[in-house]
C-alpha cells in the first residue's frame, strides 16, 4: 500500500476537522430549531412526539460527531 505523502496527509487532516466542525455547527443549529418549533407547537406533518424523537435523535447525531471530531485532533 502506498503511503500517503506528509503534506497531502496534513491537509486531509486538516479538512477532517473543518468539516467535523461544520456538521457540529450544523447540528447545532438544528437543535436550536428543533427547540423552538417545540415549544411553539410548530410540528408540521407529525406529532410532537415524534418531533422530539427527531430532536432527540439529532442530539445524539452531535453526540457522535463530536467524538468523531475529538478523535480527530488526537490523531495529529
Amino acid at each position: 500500500m502506498r503511503l500517503i505523502p506528509t503534506l497531502m496527509s496534513s491537509a486531509i487532516h486538516s479538512q477532517a476537522i473543518d468539516k467535523a466542525f461544520a456538521k457540529m455547527t450544523i447540528l447545532g443549529f438544528d437543535i436550536e430549531r428543533l427547540k423552538k418549533d417545540l415549544k411553539h407547537g410548530n410540528t408540521g406533518g407529525i406529532t410532537t412526539e415524534e418531533l422530539e424523537l427527531v430532536l432527540n435523535g439529532t442530539k445524539k447525531e452531535l453526540k457522535v460527531w463530536q467524538y468523531i471530531a475529538e478523535t480527530i485532533e488526537k490523531n495529529n
